[in-house]
């Protein structure tokens, strides 16, 4: 128990952290699976080649090598001044897009065709068409998937603390350098993970619940 009243402040540090470092790239993550999903349904194939060549790149390439480019060749590249958290959450972010974007394209999927032909049929734009009838459904059908890929982006975000991001990791990290028993360390630490992905699911089961009683 000591290793966790001795260092309480450490350990709500890192907490915050990976809340902070979950949220941000979250954000990131689903507005770019939106755009992405809408490429890769796109009647544009310039816009269907980039969302399918986004998808299969990131998706199957290791989370450690985009933390590997993002830290070591995007500052060279383009923004050396950038901080450490930006950049992870740039990593997370680009990595679960992917994610997203798939979970999307399967909703929007689910959505008959007669629908969106109904909607460009009275003048609709394709954006209009997925704002306005085929998003709203598709989400509906993917609320649970995007629960579990929300809760591994949380457990995902431990690269992070690699690179220099103060997060659970990066504690735990820190105290077993200062030679505490890295047992108790992490046993704590899941407690914290556990916590974090225990919320998630909920809010996302409240949502699907919601959901289908507007449906």
């Amino acid at each position: 128990m000591n290793v966790l009243t001795d260092n309480l402040s450490l350990f709500r540090e890192g907490f915050i952290g990976t809340v902070e470092l979950t949220v941000v790239s979250g954000v990131i993550a689903m507005v770019l699976g939106v755009i992405i999903a809408a490429f890769r349904v796109s009647p544009v194939p310039p816009l269907r080649v980039f969302g399918t060549l986004w998808v299969n790149i990131l998706r199957n390439t290791p989370l450690t090598l985009l933390f590997l480019v993002a830290f070591f060749i995007l500052p060279k590249i383009l923004f050396p001044d950038m901080d450490s958290f930006v950049l992870g959450v740039t990593a997370l972010g680009f990595y679960t897009s992917s994610f997203v974007a798939e979970a999307l394209r399967s909703g929007i999927n689910t959505v008959p065709m007669g629908q969106a032909e109904a909607a460009r049929a009275i003048g609709m734009s394709f954006t209009q068409v997925m704002r306005v009838v085929v998003l709203p459904q598709a989400t509906r059908a993917v609320v649970a998937p995007m629960g579990s890929i929300f809760i591994a982006l949380t457990k995902n975000s431990a690269i992070a603390g690699s690179f220099d991001n103060v997060d659970l990791f990066n504690v735990a990290k820190t105290l077993s350098n200062d030679g505490y028993d890295i047992a108790m360390i992490f046993l704590w630490i899941t407690v914290a993970y556990l916590i974090i992905t225990y919320a998630i699911n909920g809010a996302f089961r409240l949502l699907e619940h919601r959901m289908e009683v507007a449906r």
